[in-house]
Formats: structure tokens, C-alpha cells, sequence
């Protein structure tokens, strides 16, 4: 198979498009993307058949920002309606033995319109491809996922991703539900990191009751309610007003004062979050000054894009937070990613592992 097929949020096929090429130059791996807009997938078209499975292979899924989902696959066109399972069972031919199996669509409005038809026709072809081979009766989590793509009732894209280099998530996406008492939309995005940058074995000792939390840019409370669920003690910094409910719990405290000049009395910060509205690279060096002087040990952070070239303004910010951190010897580790819930903006974690004493002592 030749292709690798990427999905990405309609109207950032370009971004989608810029990183898998830049990936694919550093691997010296030839080929080309296949792009339209607003159709919230692009491929990548490798010039040798092997090279789609050595790309997957070789460039890590956590380091791609704008690709929510990606697997090795070909293109099925012209499928007889009254029988798609028999062509999808000569695609697997050569596939290797999967442990789950997931028929989807792009996250487009014609996508949805498919999505009932996928449920429906998840089972047929579950029970022929396990008489085939080519699936586990059980869902087997360290197996590759064979993955249906489907562009029109008669046209999908038929591959397989590895469980170790993938997105868990159906269709790369978290299914989370918008909290009735919440402040605000917003407070999905944090929802969302949490569950997308801390593995779900680590959450009850990463993300947990009794830590403390600074919220940089917190009104009127969409991100430090999701702390506060999860029984942290918040610092609210923000000029504006927050929700009283939240107030309330007795687990926040508001601070009055600007986020870029606020820092805390003490180093025993567990969690720093920032949603504020600012220039990208401002943002940036808030986050390296907090790191370097070891105020917070991880952090949470949204980057806001421009309009164009969108992709080069993230990684300029990445660029600059590596090179900063590096020069300090800190040791770190760090995720960006175009979050579902995201609009015109990247969700950045970084894990703090090791701060010299000399820089802040």
C-alpha cells in the first residue's frame, strides 16, 4: 500500500498537509499529498509501495499537531452497493491480523450522513473478516486496528494503523459530554487535554485530588471548573469576573491581576494552565519562563493561530520553546495537538521532569 491517509479538522487539510510532508523530507521518503479543502482528510502518496507502512512506522502520531487519526491504506472506488463486504475482504488480503475493527467517515456534514450506514454495517463485515482472518472475535488493544473509511456509499479508503502509534479514539476523537453547571464552551478543550496527553493509567496519580492549580487567563471559569472536578485547589488569575458557583466550591481563589505578570509565592504548583488570548509566541515564553524558574511541574497551554500559514506559526513556537528549555538543560517532554474542540488554536502539554536547581535557587 502506498498511501497513508491522515484526518485533520475541515479547513486545516493544508496544515494536515505541510506537517506529513515535512515528516516525510526528514525520512526521506518521496512522495506527494493528496489535499482538497474542507473535506477533513488528506493522504500522502509514496512513491513506493513499502514507504506508506515505513512512514507510519518511523514518525511518531504524538509529534503530528494537526492529524487526528492516520492509517496505511488504498483507495476501494466504483463498490457494487449489494456487495462492499466482498471487496473490502480482497483489500485485507495481505493485512496483517487485526484486533479491532472501525468503520468511519470524515468529520464533514456528508460524513455524518454515513455514519448510520457505517454502525449498520460494522457487523456484516466484522463477522466476515473474522472468518477471514483478518480480525479477532475480541478486541485485542496491542494489535493493529483496521480501519473503513468511507468517502461515499461506494468509495472508502481500506487500511490499518499500529496500536502503539495511533489515536485510541474513533475517529480520533474523544466523546465527551458538555458539563450542564460549566462556565463556558471552553471548558471541553481542557477536558479534552487531559484525556489526550495523560495516558489513562496515569490519570489518577497525574490528575488528581488535593493538587494545586494556577489558571492563567481563568474567566469566568471554563478551565478551572474542570480542575475543581477533579478536586484541585485553583489559583484564578484573571482581570474579570469569576463564575460564583465555582467560588463557591472553596477550592478557588481569585487573583485580580494580569496573567503574564502574575507568579506564584511558592514552587509546589502541580498543574499551570493558560487560555489567554495573545500573540503565540508571547504565550511561548510565558510557558519557558514558568518552566525555567520551576514554578509548575506540568502545563497546559493553547497557542492562537494566525489566519495562513497556520502550520509554520507552530512549530516557530515549538522551535522556541525547544531551544529555550534545551539551553537551560531542562529536561522535559512535550505534546502539541490540534485538539477536536480546538478552533484557530494548538493545545500544547509539557511535562516537566527535570529543572537544574542553579536556575531558580
Amino acid at each position: 500500500m502506498s498511501s497513508i491517509v491522515i484526518y485533520c479538522r475541515g479547513g486545516f487539510e493544508n496544515d494536515a498537509a505541510a506537517e506529513i510532508n515535512h515528516y516525510a523530507a526528514k525520512h526521506g521518503i518521496a512522495g506527494y499529498v493528496k489535499a482538497k479543502p474542507n473535506t477533513a482528510f488528506v493522504t500522502f502518496e509514496c512513491f513506493s509501495p513499502n514507504d506508506a507502512e515505513t512512514l507510519a512506522k518511523k514518525i511518531d502520531f504524538k509529534k503530528l499537531v494537526f492529524a487526528r487519526q492516520w492509517f496505511v491504506g488504498t483507495l476501494q472506488t466504483n463498490m457494487p452497493i449489494e456487495d462492499r463486504v466482498s471487496v473490502i475482504k480482497e483489500a485485507v488480503q495481505d493485512f496483517p491480523l487485526c484486533g479491532e475493527l472501525r468503520v468511519e467517515t470524515p468529520d464533514t456534514n456528508e460524513g455524518k450522513e454515513l455514519s448510520k450506514f457505517c454502525k449498520k454495517f460494522s457487523t456484516p463485515l466484522s463477522k466476515a473478516l473474522e472468518k477471514q482472518n483478518k480480525l479477532t472475535r475480541e478486541v485485542k488493544p496491542t494489535k493493529p486496528v483496521l480501519h473503513v473509511l468511507f468517502l461515499a456509499n461506494n468509495t472508502a479508503y481500506v487500511g490499518y494503523s499500529f496500536s502503539d502509534n495511533n489515536s485510541p479514539f474513533f475517529m480520533g476523537i474523544p466523546r465527551l459530554r458538555m458539563p450542564a453547571d460549566a462556565p463556558s464552551r471552553s471548558t471541553l478543550k481542557l477536558d479534552e487535554a487531559f484525556h489526550v496527553f495523560v495516558p489513562k493509567a496515569q490519570q489518577e496519580t497525574r490528575v488528581c485530588s488535593g493538587m494545586r492549580a494556577v489558571d492563567l487567563g481563568a474567566c469566568p471559569g471554563g478551565w478551572t471548573y474542570q480542575l475543581v472536578r477533579r478536586g484541585m485547589f485553583v489559583a484564578a488569575i484573571d482581570n474579570g469576573p469569576m463564575n460564583d458557583d465555582l467560588m463557591e466550591t472553596g477550592q478557588v481563589k481569585h487573583f485580580r491581576e494580569d496573567g503574564f505578570k502574575y507568579r506564584p509565592e511558592k514552587r509546589n504548583i502541580d498543574w499551570l494552565v493558560c487560555d489567554m488570548v495573545e500573540k503565540p509566541t508571547r504565550v511561548a515564553d510565558l510557558m519557558v519562563d514558568w518552566i525555567v524558574n520551576a514554578f509548575a511541574r506540568e502545563l497546559i497551554f493553547n497557542l492562537k493561530l494566525p489566519m495562513k500559514k497556520r502550520f509554520d506559526s507552530v512549530y516557530e513556537c515549538l522551535t522556541l520553546i525547544h531551544e529555550e528549555l534545551q539551553k537551560y538543560n531542562v529536561d522535559y517532554e512535550i505534546q502539541a495537538k490540534h485538539l477536536y474542540h480546538d478552533r484557530e488554536e494548538v493545545t500544547v502539554h509539557i511535562n516537566v521532569l527535570k529543572v537544574p536547581q542553579n536556575l531558580y535557587s
